[in-house]
């Protein structure tokens, strides 16, 4: 998939869902199963590998295998004969001394792979041992050069970071996706036993997404689990700071044995928006009508929704057009301002304060629509009421 369309699609549905998900994972079942439950992209990583197969995240940071045969492996013989419309990013260990980015990228694009993110990474270790790897050459740098690589040839590009001079390279290198990785996910029996606190993760999170969003105000930020492995969790994170996507790794694959993954992933895909998946016929002009009852006070785009739909603008204008028998604006105007015109006679909200709930942030244009609708401007519309004027 072109790294232009996952962006503007990914755009489309921070705009319309309010957050986008992505899914690290080791195994063909997992990636099946939360790209049914909703999952807009998934992770290949040697960690998921090995959750599947038992073992900790930590041991893709150990010498039990090469990390880039492991996921181009698994890529290309569990996830893509059963992936073929969701994303994959390849897990590329970019310190690997074999490592040749001339040829292994255009390798991994060959291979179907949308893009690449760096993991195994350099940036989830720290002290005496970080100090020693990066004095004989093994560096967080290698990790930049390989993401600003990718970019160059048309991938697209999840950065990993803990700081925001780790987020600063990696916006320099023009990242799609800057994530801050909050360690490994709590809970489990083979979950970290010990994390700071999720308000210290908040902070640091707030903190690098702030500087993200100044640098970039168009790039999408996410964290990774650590300590945020519920929905509650994860909807602390989008309400406290500048979060536009959740990546999970074992929340969706090692922690949920035990429970249907797809209800887990929808639980994180669905908390705002329910949207049409393939297991039941979509009725995508019904789907419209709902958001826009639900949202009818935010700036809502067709565009978006189609997008986040999978069809095409034009289809869906169409469409919803020979069902309901008005165009979309029209549906959209007619319905605001009945509401408009419910609060007028019912409470005691002033005319502009009205026009903002119902989605008009500019009064004067509201009151001219308002005027020709119902003949009226609505403060005239309210004084005939008041008056008896209007029945």
């Amino acid at each position: 998939m072109d790294a232009n369309l996952i962006r503007k699609i990914f755009h489309a549905q921070i705009a319309v869902n309010g957050h986008i998900i992505g899914a690290c994972v080791g195994s063909g079942i997992t990636a099946k199963y939360t790209v049914w439950g909703g999952t807009d992209f998934l992770l290949a990583v040697a960690a998921g590998k090995y959750r599947i197969m038992g073992r900790s995240s930590l041991a893709s940071y150990l010498c039990y295998g090469n990390n880039n045969d492991i996921v181009m492996e698994m890529g290309t013989r569990e996830l893509f004969p059963l992936i073929h419309k969701t994303p994959v990013i390849f897990g590329l260990f970019a310190q690997d001394p074999d490592l040749d980015l001339k040829t292994y990228l255009p390798a991994i694009q060959a291979a179907g792979f949308a893009g690449v993110t760096n993991f195994p990474t350099l940036s989830l270790i720290d002290g005496k041992f970080r100090t020693a790897l990066e004095q004989e050459g093994t560096t967080f740098a290698q990790e930049v050069t390989a993401l600003k690589q990718a970019h160059e040839l048309g991938l697209f590009t999840v950065a990993f970071v803990t700081t925001i001079a780790e987020a600063r390279a990696m916006l320099a290198a023009q990242a799609d996706i800057i994530c801050v990785h909050l360690g490994l996910t709590l809970g489990g029996y083979l979950g970290a036993k010990q994390s700071r606190s999720i308000n210290e993760a908040k902070n640091t999170a707030a903190t690098i997404f702030r500087f993200c969003k100044k640098e970039n105000p168009q790039i999408i930020t996410a964290i990774y689990s650590g300590m945020a492995n519920t929905v509650i969790d994860m909807d602390y994170f989008y309400q406290n700071t500048q979060c536009d996507c959740y990546i999970g790794g074992s929340t969706f694959d090692r922690i949920p044995m035990e429970q249907a993954i797809v209800t887990t992933a929808k639980k994180f895909k669905n908390q705002r928006v329910k949207l049409p998946y393939p297991e039941s016929k979509p009725d995508y002009v019904h789907f419209v009508q709902k958001y826009i009852e639900a949202n009818y006070m935010r700036n809502i785009q067709l565009g978006d929704l189609a997008l986040t739909l999978h069809i095409s603008p034009a289809y869906l204008s169409s469409l919803f057009k020979q069902k309901v028998g008005t165009s979309f604006t029209s549906y959209l105007v007619e319905y605001r301002l009945n509401l408009a015109q419910k609060l007028l006679r019912k409470t005691d909200l002033s005319c502009e304060e009205i026009s903002h709930r119902v989605g008009y942030h500019n009064y004067a244009q509201f009151s001219k629509i308002f005027k020709i609708k119902f003949g009226y401007s609505p403060r005239n519309y309210r004084n005939s009421i008041h008056n008896h004027i209007i029945p």
